[in-house]
């Protein structure tokens, strides 16, 4: 009995073994991609870093490399470290990157000036072609930016842009919300309540465009359809815009719309 158990460890002993050398080539010499692949949906593992940094010196001009790595540090706020990543990652493919460069500055940084030129060489780079950084419409992103920078007959040319480039009728729903907004700071305020209720004919649950509604209405003094609207935006406030890791420059709040309820004399 002794001896068998002594064969059943050597045996267990030799099977760890030969794993921990299959896994040690898979590391060191493994399909690259593969080995991106894992690394990346273990970001911020220490085992995921390891394995970035080794197929960084094993792949020095491997561009993904640097993105993936880059990724983790972003999300987490070290963007020292993550932009150092993520700018060899551009040095290296500036078209596959820049997108998400200029991304991160809009989203995360609100450097809209630079955010603008990452946008602007990509688009330089890719005639012809328009531009998805992230997913998103390289156009309304570039509205956005101008709508940060409070150039608003900009922001508009740019939203008025991105509704175009949009070939098969779908429009991003927020072009229309941002249109109106703009129509609202430039204090073209029928103009504005057109421009939200553009959104709402595409989806009738857009707080954002209610709540635009309502202080528009209330500037040319048409109380009562502010009040109607105030109401709306606060029954669909569950739908409105946000993101857990980033709050948007026309993100609203359900304080911003009791407090304008408020001032309406409304319970």
């Amino acid at each position: 009995m002794k001896n068998f158990i002594k064969i059943i460890k050597v045996i267990f002993t030799i099977l760890l073994f030969a794993f921990l050398i299959a896994i040690a080539y898979f590391i060191a010499l493994g399909p690259k991609e593969r080995r991106l692949e894992i690394a990346e949906n273990l970001q911020s593992l220490y085992f995921s870093q390891s394995m970035f940094d080794i197929l960084k010196l094993q792949n020095p001009d491997y561009s993904d490399a640097y993105f993936e790595q880059s990724v983790a540090f972003n999300k987490s706020g070290e963007y020292a470290k993550g932009f150092e990543l993520l700018d060899k990652a551009v040095e290296l493919d500036p078209k596959l990157h820049l997108g998400y460069r200029g991304w991160i500055k809009l989203r995360k940084l609100r450097d809209f000036d630079n955010a603008l030129s990452d946008f602007n060489t990509l688009d330089s780079l890719t005639p012809k072609f328009v531009d998805a950084p992230w997913g998103e419409d390289i156009d309304f992103l570039r509205g956005e930016c101008y709508f940060g920078k409070k150039d608003y007959q900009k922001a508009i040319e740019f939203f008025k842009q991105n509704i175009k480039n949009q070939k098969k009728g779908w429009v991003d729903i927020y072009s229309f919300v941002y249109l109106g907004l703009c129509e609202y700071e430039l204090g073209n305020y029928e103009k504005a309540i057109s421009e939200f209720q553009r959104a709402l004919n595409q989806s009738e649950f857009t707080p954002e465009s209610y709540y635009g509604m309502a202080r528009a209405y209330q500037k040319i003094g048409q109380v009562d359809n502010a009040k109607e609207n105030i109401l709306k935006a606060e029954s669909n406030i569950s739908y409105k815009r946000d993101d857990m890791y980033n709050e948007f420059l026309n993100e609203i709040y359900l304080s911003e719309i009791l407090d304008f309820k408020q001032s309406l004399n409304l319970k």
